[in-house]
């Protein structure tokens, strides 16, 4: 595994800053300045045609002057400058700028024709880019700070992202008045080449990084974002905050669920699937930084009180029930201990009231018992200075006793003078330390949020191969006579008809032109039934009065229709002809009605939501997100957070409602608008779920043409590609499946590599290596299927290991070009297994249009070198030890 091919950008061995300057209130000055002050121990090029020296370092007319190539190139020079520079990097092989300099795409379309001219000059070179319009990048465990910002930034294990420079500086500015540091800051201004994904992949396999913030104002490739989120809130706690939650400007939407499901919401869904937690002010940003900053980990969410008074405890109370986090139940063992310590009016309950009088010894020893309770995931130590309080001296026994042990221990020191010289112990200990009981507890409830988003971060979707066979392509025989037609909704009847043929139970509709019509239908139904307008341009049909229920006659039936018909032609009388529908009522004793629907958001694409349904919809505003693939678990838990959870439980004379069949359903739902792209919008409601079914009774569905170029390429989340997997049959008569990896198969693939002989690791990894990282593993197993792929090959073959060998790429920023890179076990070479790898990533890599396959192989690994040559791959020496092979896939 070489370096990661945006090291540059965060570990250069030499710079070069364009527009330096010597002007003390510059960006370029301050840029120079901040270099020399970090301690930048490689070559510093400073390049301003103006001068001969800046800072007591050579300066050069352009980059063309410089000798050597630059590792980084930085650029504080006016917008319109900055083309020719980028073009002057590709000349120079600079792989790696960054661009501070403002006027682009923030100042409309004509900073935006620069911006794209700047992006298509640095592709022309390959060369990547961060900013334009940015603070730009610190890594102090690298002596790099290339940005303006003011002071020196301590090192340390956070880093911190960001798309705004002025709220880097802020934390920045608030993190040195508490001694927190960070590993690495990244300002990322307007992100135009190189975004967040791409670094948060970076930050993954950095080792100096233990907790990641982010500030957030928009996102531009959705798989990408949440790619890289995902793989590295795998690893480490990722805490986010997104501005402008509340978009004004939003258009209506044809559906409820368009109307109701804003970008926001969606936003949320998509960080808790993505295993990161979201905060939604600076202040809590904060709060995480500091309880970040000292690498607390907690399985659980149970927090225990401890305080020398008794309304901060009970403040806390409130506070923990807010944000979702569990008091813990004290044991009968930790009561009887805290007996021996504490005097007889304690609260003998959680929080653990101390009383007023609490020595520092008091509190050490119940911190001591609490520290050792296995009911306690983490412990809030509350101080208010009372005349007999000594709060720098129990800041230091709470201190003494948090060194021994890995459980998270914070610190409320409320009050001003008194409590500062013991918040000041806590800012150089492990303990984190907060001005006010309740923000401690929100501080907890991010790591406790943390937690629970990773066990959503681990579901896996059912593949398509696990749930009843649909019709798709008549579904979209449906569709595509509906666009045909000129037409984007489509009728009741046409809906339930892609409802039914994706196995969703519905009530069956009978469209009619007449009363005579309506009569047919409704006898052949089966009275009572429901008329209701039946026409593309009345979404929602109530509004208009365009529903009738509970119609017991023909008599009655003939009568409405009547009335119906009459009423529209006078209020719309542009319409030739008045299309109704008859429907069956469906009754069901203790039906519940329910709101299931899917709107398309223009980042993340379709989101799932579901809620109370009902002609009261958007004033209920009961909507739960959730982002597809589905799999039982995250349906049943998008259904519990809805208030229609309890409305499904048993109450008064009702039996509970079918969870299984509502669950089952919200599969179906998840399952159809992954394989049918076309799907913009679907409403059911209501969808009526009893004791025995979940029913859809009415439903909607606005489509599009699609335009995606590859499957799935409309949603945020790749599918598992099942469809991907093949079986083959090996010479000794052996069955094995090679497929694409799954999270799920990282205790087999450590087991995999720890089997390999010395020889076979060395031969893949090209270094000495005992057994895979914990960092290793989820990069290996949590992929993203779009820009990568990894196949393995397993069998249940009892006389051969349960993974033969495995295979994967990773296509290039480049997007025409893939690493690709195979291993097979020892006991399993000169099989056929390697070669059936190899040609299942070629085929693979070759339908996602990548043009090279390119691989490192060890100049001493002759049987691989034999066997690429075998495979039609060209090699290249690299150096002595080093061949590059390569397959041109368009031949």
């Amino acid at each position: 595994m070489g370096p990661h091919y945006l090291s540059r950008f965060f570990a250069p061995k030499s710079v070069a800053i364009i527009g330096a300057s010597e002007r003390p209130n510059s960006v370029g000055f301050r840029l120079m300045q901040n270099m020399l002050d970090s301690g930048f121990k490689g070559k510093l090029y400073p390049v301003n045609p103006k001068h001969k020296t800046l800072s007591g370092l050579t300066a050069y007319p352009n980059l063309s002057a410089i000798s050597d190539d630059p590792d980084l190139v930085v650029v504080a020079t006016p917008a319109p400058t900055v083309p020719d520079i980028i073009r002057q990097c590709g000349e120079k092989n600079v792989s790696s700028a960054i661009i501070i300099s403002a006027g682009f795409s923030e100042l409309g379309a004509e900073g935006k024709h620069l911006q794209d001219n700047v992006l298509a000059i640095a592709h022309r070179f390959g060369i990547r880019l961060i900013g334009p319009n940015c603070l730009g990048v610190i890594c102090p465990g690298s002596n790099l700070n290339a940005s303006f910002a003011d002071g020196v930034v301590k090192p340390g294990n956070l880093a911190l992202l960001s798309q705004s420079g002025a709220i880097c500086t802020a934390i920045l500015d608030w993190a040195a008045s508490r001694d927190i540091g960070f590993s690495n800051v990244i300002s990322m201004g307007s992100a135009a080449d190189i975004d967040f994904g791409e670094v948060l992949d970076y930050l993954t396999m950095d080792a100096k990084t233990t907790g990641i913030l982010m500030y957030v104002e928009g996102i531009r490739e959705a798989r990408r974002f949440l790619s890289g989120l995902k793989v590295a809130a795998r690893l480490k706690p990722v805490i986010l905050i997104k501005a402008g939650r509340h978009d004004s400007g939003s258009k209506a939407a044809m559906s409820h669920t368009g109307a109701l499901v804003g970008g926001d919401h969606v936003f949320d869904a998509a960080i808790a699937r993505a295993g990161a937690v979201r905060v939604y002010s600076i202040s809590e940003l904060f709060s995480a930084a500091r309880i970040l900053a000292k690498n607390y980990h907690i399985k659980k969410n149970r927090l225990a009180i401890i305080t020398n008074a008794g309304g901060p405890g009970v403040m806390c109370t409130d506070r923990a029930e807010d944000v979702g986090v569990a008091l813990a139940e004290l044991s009968e063992d930790c009561i009887t201990a805290l007996n021996k310590v504490l005097p007889l009016h304690w609260s003998h309950a959680n929080p653990v009231d101390i009383l007023g009088d609490a020595t520092p010894e008091r509190y050490q020893q119940v911190l001591e018992i609490c520290l050792k309770e296995q009911e306690i995931d983490g412990i809030l130590a509350i101080l208010t200075p009372q005349a007999m309080t000594d709060p720098t001296e129990v800041a230091k026994r709470l201190i003494e006793a948090a060194n021994l042990s890995k459980k998270p221990v914070m610190a409320s020191w409320t009050g001003g003078a008194r409590v500062q010289e013991g918040r000041e112990l806590f800012d150089k200990s492990k303990i984190a330390h907060f001005t006010t009981p309740e923000v401690a507890v929100d501080a907890f409830s991010f790591l406790a949020k943390y937690h629970q988003n990773q066990i959503l971060l681990r579901q896996i979707p059912s593949p398509v191969s696990d749930l009843p066979a649909f019709d798709f392509s008549g579904s979209r025989l449906i569709i595509e006579r509906v666009l045909s037609e000129g037409r984007d909704v489509l009728t009741a009847q046409e809906t339930k008809a892609i409802l039914a043929a994706c196995h969703i139970s519905i009530t069956q509709t009978i469209s009619v032109r007449s009363s005579k019509d309506a009569i047919i239908a409704a006898e052949t139904l089966g009275f009572p039934v429901a008329l209701k307008i039946n026409m593309a341009q009345f979404s929602h049909k109530s509004d208009i009065g365009g529903v009738k229920l509970n119609l017991k006659t023909a008599e009655e039936v003939a009568h409405v229709y009547s009335t119906l018909e009459a009423a529209i032609r006078q209020k719309y009388p542009e319409i030739n002809e008045v299309g109704l529908s008859v429907e069956p009522m469906y009754v069901a004793s203790g039906g519940r009605e329910l709101m299931l629907g899917v709107a398309r958001d223009p980042i993340f694409g379709p989101a799932i939501s579901i809620g109370l349904g009902g002609t009261l919809v958007e004033i209920l505003k009961d909507n739960q997100i959730a982002l597809p693939p589905l799999n039982a678990y995250m349906a049943e838990q998008l259904i519990s957070k809805s208030k229609a959870f309890r409305y499904l439980q048993a109450f008064r004379q009702l039996p509970p409602a079918n969870m299984a069949a509502l669950i089952d359903t919200l599969l179906k739902v998840s399952l159809m608008i992954s394989e049918l792209p076309e799907i913009l919008e679907l409403d059911i409601n209501p969808l009526i779920v009893d004791e025995n079914n979940a029913v859809a009774v009415d439903a909607r569905l606005k489509v599009c043409t699609p335009h995606q170029l590859a499957p799935y390429s409309h949603m945020a989340i790749h599918p598992y590609p099942q469809n991907l997997t093949q079986t083959y049959l090996l010479a000794n008569g052996a069955n094995i499946v090679i497929r694409p990896i799954r999270p799920e198969d990282a205790y087999m693939e450590k087991d995999f590599v720890n089997q390999l002989s010395e020889r076979s690791k060395y031969f893949r990894f090209m270094q000495a290596l005992h057994e895979l990282t914990p960092e290793m593993l989820v990069r290996f197993t949590q992929i993203d299927y779009d820009r990568e792929m990894a196949f393995v090959a397993t069998t249940d073959d009892p006389n051969l290991p349960n993974e033969l060998g495995v295979g994967r790429y990773l296509i290039n920023p480049d997007g025409q070009s893939a690493e690709f890179a195979i291993v097979v076990a020892d006991s399993c070479q000169c099989m056929g297994v390697g070669s059936r790898i190899m040609k299942t990533l070629m085929q693979s890599a070759k339908a996602k249009n990548i043009c090279f396959l390119e691989g490192e192989v060890l100049a001493i690994n002759q049987p691989m070198l034999t066997f690429m040559l075998k495979l039609g791959f060209s090699s290249e020496p690299i150096n002595d030890d080093l061949i590059r092979v390569t397959k041109d896939l368009r031949q």
